[in-house]
């Protein structure tokens, strides 16, 4: 009989696992327990832009005209017991407020909420990023609380979607790690991700612990290796070096890699930021900090890229203040392909510059009315020209195509000034300066 999947929460992580589930042919049943949320997504809509992820839900979700109607939603906990047989538990896990801990309530609730229905034979499967420790502490208690008792196990297994390419990422994942406690748990698994193992996925089974480290230290790896360029663009500013040239040199070491080498502003969202904040504070709690404290330099040097960006802002007004001054920013989102605002590097610059008093003006492709709803006093265009149109300095914060693709020509009828400033390293200098512009990007003094 073939296995049903639910999956526990429908934001971001849970709405692409879902309709993949149903993608890799499961019978599957979402829960939220936000009514809107759920009216949305039964009808084919997600309140996030991911990049085929609405065409794969209107593909599978039951009521649509020509779907397999393999996939629905539902609030009730009862039914969602009843229906599976694998039950992925995929809520957030926001940075507390006031502190770097995480704040594992939604996980808490979803699993409380779960196992006081769960009576046959059933499989709790976590996938959102927790502390160390935790799958331990949930697993004892769903065995207290499940009518099943110990029919009703725990695995981990940690998500690696990158926004942009969650899709792929979920039906053809580069890696699945779970954290299991039995043999029936990972032949469970193995079955849930056959076609992906069948396509060449490797499958790592190790112990709870271990999986949950596994995305958390990705990610601090991947912090790293970008905060590590950007240090870099720190110091080439102030040798007169080109970061650019140097990332190209050490990047053909096979032991460093050319991926993540390109400095700029620094990384954000909902993903990193917190994830390292949250490892450090687990480390303390356990006695390991002093692994982790290089951690609290990567942040450190991420946010500073921000402040840097500011202020060579400022350099290219004159040195002066900001009031009065006219500042088209291009990109509002953490990274293009996305409308996710959250900790955008870019929104914080252009935040930090309005509040100096300077008339900022921004445009972006898709996170429009996201950075409208954080930053409300911004001045928002409806395309790239009308955003710098009169501007005195322009901004490149967040590397979407559209921008790599700007006639500069074109553009530089519209600015005050030609003048700009590359905060991604993405931009084709010589195209820029033959058009008659200033080019000027970070830890490129000299470029």
């Amino acid at each position: 009989m073939a296995l049903k999947i639910t999956v526990i929460g429908t934001g971001y992580l849970g709405a692409t696992h879902a309709a993949a589930m149903a993608e890799l042919g499961f019978e599957v049943l979402g829960l939220d327990v936000v009514p809107e949320k759920i009216e949305m997504l039964g009808r084919g809509q997600v309140p996030m832009f991911e990049p085929g992820l609405e065409e794969l839900l209107r593909k599978h979700v039951a009521g649509i005209e020509g779907s397999t109607g393999r996939l629905r939603f539902t609030m009730d906990w009862a039914e969602v017991a009843e229906f599976g047989d694998v039950h992925f538990v995929c809520v957030n896990t926001p940075q507390k407020h006031g502190e770097y801990a995480c704040d594992m309530s939604y996980v808490d609730s979803a699993v409380e909420s779960l196992a006081k229905h769960l009576r046959g034979p059933n499989l709790v499967v976590g996938k959102s990023t927790v502390p160390v420790g935790s799958a331990d502490r949930l697993a004892a208690r769903i065995l207290e609380l499940a009518p099943g008792g110990g029919e009703v196990e725990l695995a981990w297994n940690p998500e690696f979607l990158r926004e942009g390419f969650a899709v792929q990422d979920t039906l053809h994942p580069d890696r699945i790690v779970v954290g299991v406690r039995s043999e029936r748990a990972e032949e469970l698994l193995r079955e849930v991700y056959a076609t992906p193992i069948a396509d060449g996925s490797p499958f790592v089974a190790t112990d709870f612990p271990t999986a949950e480290l596994v995305k958390t230290s990705a990610n601090s790896f991947l912090a790293t290796k970008i905060s590590f360029i950007n240090a870099m663009a720190e110091v080439c500013e102030a040798a007169g070096g080109d970061v650019a040239k140097l990332a190209e040199a050490i990047g053909h070491d096979d032991r460093i890699g050319k991926k993540f080498l390109r400095a700029g502003i620094g990384f954000g969202g909902g993903c990193l930021p917190k994830d390292i904040r949250a490892f450090m504070a687990r480390a303390g709690e356990l006695g390991a900090d002093q692994a982790l404290t290089f951690l609290r330099e990567i942040d450190s040097i991420n946010m500073r890229q921000r402040g840097q960006m500011v202020e060579l802002t400022r350099q290219a007004l004159g040195g002066g203040p900001f009031l009065g001054k006219r500042v088209a920013v291009l990109g509002a989102t953490f990274k293009p392909d996305s409308d996710d605002v959250r900790d955008s590097p870019a929104l914080n610059v252009a935040g930090q510059i309005h509040l100096q008093g300077g008339q900022v003006t921004v445009y972006d492709p898709k996170g429009m009315d996201n950075a409208r709803r954080l930053f409300p006093t911004l001045g928002y265009a409806d395309s790239a020209v009308e955003a710098v149109r009169g501007a005195d300095v322009v901004l490149h914060l967040t590397e979407w195509r559209e921008f790599r693709e700007l006639d500069p020509k074109a553009l530089g009828e519209a600015a005050a000034v030609r003048v700009i400033l590359d905060g991604r390293n993405a931009l084709d200098p010589e195209l820029w300066r033959e058009a008659g512009w200033t080019y000027r990007a970070m830890g490129r003094p000299t470029a």
